[in-house]
């Protein structure tokens, strides 16, 4: 509240009602509007104008400055706090009182100048302060009350905080809401009635309130206000607030709070925020001393409070523990506690400073729970990854070649998962048959790591020896299907199988869901046609599958192509783009690395893969080219 030469005046306290909305209260009618305006719904979020006539737009920065982001982040900033204050400005000017209703008849007789003394004595409170007289009618009923005077820490208080254009300069006693006319709907009007009907002070209570200016944006007040009675007058005194209530606020917020025990008498002088940190419900009483504290802790942490008591009252030092609540939700809160004695005298007080640190604590436990997991799984992958790795190379040949003299050349290239997920199903098998027939085979497994690696093994050695029955491909192939099919329902996979016949340069191969082999002809790149009926089902999908087999004539220098998906497939791409791509690459390598011996086939072969590779890839790698041979 502010008087003076601009004016006085209390904040509405919080949970009061709207401030200056319809006609004045009557004093002495009980609670004047006890919800905050703050809390309305309504005109709070009445839309104000864009932006004020003296507030305009910022420029927008050049696109090409470095700051940029900082630039439009500022920007946003202004335009977020220019818009808010427009809805302030919007709901003072909606709220703002009406005029009060001029009392028909004569006018009513000026008060007693206020003696001389009264004046002294006021202006020697340390506290801003006016003196109220109650207007009463010929029953004795409150209807106005006058403002009479106020002193000088009143005048100062008005002058740092009120607007000098938004009050009438002070020319004697006048009714307190014609010159505060927004007081009139805060809790000061029934504080004045209740200190005048009972003869007891009241308060201190906070009073939260706006002064309109004739231009520009309100000034918002808060205060703590108390009135008490004096004689027949009413004296009303206030000072900042916000203080107290910014100190409660910050204990809530950051959960602190603190209190002094005394020891001698066993009580304890608690911080606003107490009751609070420790978890009690509104309206229970925080404990009173050390022994009502100790109550409150579940069993185990008995012994923490006693170390902590023991360090501060006998060794005199600084101490500090963890100390358990017990309640519906356990809490955690630090105390941080020093001893206050005399010099050379014993402790007589304990001065503390209390943290709740539950929900820290819970988040540090979850954090180095979920960094264990995260320590044990990657523990997992790396020993899975190196079983893997050995598994891989026991199983797979160092290198597919040794097949020249029979009219094949073949090389082998084979690419780990880029993205570090774990050892592929990846296999191939290239090897003489009983009989100088070849057995050309590529294979994916389904999934990563030990279990993909384990099927793998199965497949290739599975293959291996029912090639050694002179089967053609199309029954090993049926074959091989049923034990992937007997292995479980997540043992699948993928191969292309293939015989090459040297008597007739004829290589016949069947597909069970595999990308196609690609032929190298005179420089040109193709996917060799499916087989008849088309590509068969994936290995371990449905037993007693039949698969047909497609022959493929070779000629002097012609090149094959047997790849496994991840040398192609990328997330979010089409299949006829990938094979697309594969066959650029595939021509546009060759005339880069033309092949004339085996060196010349693993160079193209290492080639191709490098420029088909790249850390978009999310699976390992197999390619196996198989070269036609002059001989």
């Amino acid at each position: 509240m502010e008087h003076g030469p601009t004016g006085p005046g209390p904040r509405p306290a919080r949970g009061r009602g709207p401030i200056g909305r319809g006609p004045r209260p009557a004093p002495g009618r009980g609670p004047a509007g006890r919800d905050s305006a703050a809390e309305e719904p309504g005109p709070a979020e009445e839309p104000g104008p864009a932006s004020t006539p003296d507030r305009a737009p910022a420029p927008d920065p050049p696109p090409d400055r470095p700051d940029l982001r900082s630039a439009l982040g500022h920007r946003a900033l202004r335009e977020l706090l220019a818009a808010q204050r427009d809805r302030i400005g919007h709901y003072a000017r909606t709220h703002r009182p009406p005029p009060r209703p001029v009392a028909p008849g004569p006018p009513a007789a000026p008060p007693d100048p206020v003696p001389a003394p009264v004046q002294e004595l006021l202006d020697a409170m340390p506290a801003a302060a006016l003196l109220v007289a109650p207007v009463l009618d010929g029953d004795g009923r409150v209807t106005d009350f006058l403002h009479l005077a106020h002193n000088t820490r009143a005048v100062a208080y008005s002058r740092a905080h009120v607007p000098a254009d938004s009050v009438p300069p002070w020319t004697g006693p006048v009714p307190l809401f014609d010159r505060f006319p927004v007081l009139a709907g805060t809790g000061l009007p029934r504080m004045l009635a209740d200190a005048h009907r009972e003869r007891t002070a009241q308060g201190p209570e906070i009073v939260e309130w706006f002064v309109p200016r004739r231009s520009g944006l309100p000034a918002r007040l808060s205060d703590e206000v108390r009135v008490a009675p004096c004689g027949d007058r009413l004296l009303v005194t206030w000072e900042p607030g916000h203080r107290v209530r910014m100190a409660v606020a910050a204990q809530k917020l950051v959960r602190t709070c603190w209190a002094e025990w005394n020891i001698a008498d066993g009580t304890v002088t608690p911080s606003l925020g107490f009751g609070h940190v420790l978890g009690l419900a509104p309206g229970v009483p925080a404990p009173g001393d050390l022994l009502g504290l100790a109550d409150l802790l579940v069993p185990a942490a008995l012994p923490d409070l006693h170390a902590l008591l023991y360090d501060v009252l006998l060794r005199k030092r600084r101490a500090e523990r963890a100390l358990r609540f017990a309640g519906s939700r356990e809490r955690i809160v630090r105390v941080v506690a020093e001893p206050v004695r005399p010099r050379g005298g014993p402790v007589w007080a304990i001065r503390a400073v209390l943290v709740d640190v539950t929900d820290d604590r819970r988040r540090r436990a979850l954090a180095e729970a979920a960094d264990a997991e995260a320590r044990r799984q990657r523990a997992r992958a790396e020993a899975l990854g190196e079983v893997s790795d050995a598994l891989r190379d026991a199983v797979l040949p160092r290198s597919p070649g040794g097949l020249a003299a029979y009219g094949i050349d073949t090389v082998a290239v084979y690419r780990p998962d880029s993205t570090g997920s774990g050892v592929g199903g990846d296999w191939y098998k290239a090897r003489r048959l009983p009989g100088g027939r070849l057995l050309l085979a590529l294979g994916d497994a389904r999934g990563h790591g030990l279990d993909a690696v384990t099927l793998m093994a199965k497949l290739r050695y599975g293959l291996a020896g029912l090639a050694y029955t002179d089967a053609p491909v199309e029954r090993l192939t049926r074959w091989l299907n049923d034990m992937a099919c007997d292995d479980g329902a997540e043992s699948t996979a993928t191969a292309v199988i293939a015989r090459y016949h040297p008597e007739r340069a004829v290589l016949r191969w069947t597909c069970a869901g595999h990308p196609l082999p690609v032929l190298l002809r005179d420089g040109r790149a193709a996917l060799l046609p499916a087989p008849p009926g088309g590509p068969g089902l994936t290995l371990g999908v449905l037993p007693d599958t039949t698969y047909t087999a497609a022959e493929t004539p070779l000629v002097a220098d012609d090149i094959v192509l047997l790849y496994s998906d991840g040398l192609i497939e990328r997330r979010g791409t089409d299949p006829d783009e990938d094979a697309a791509r594969l066959l650029d690459a595939a021509a546009r390598v060759l005339r880069d690395h033309p092949v004339r011996d085996h060196a010349g086939l693993q160079a193209y072969a290492d080639a191709l893969m490098a420029r088909l590779d790249g850390p978009h890839r999310s699976d390992d790698v197999t390619l196996l080219a198989l070269r036609r041979t002059r001989a």
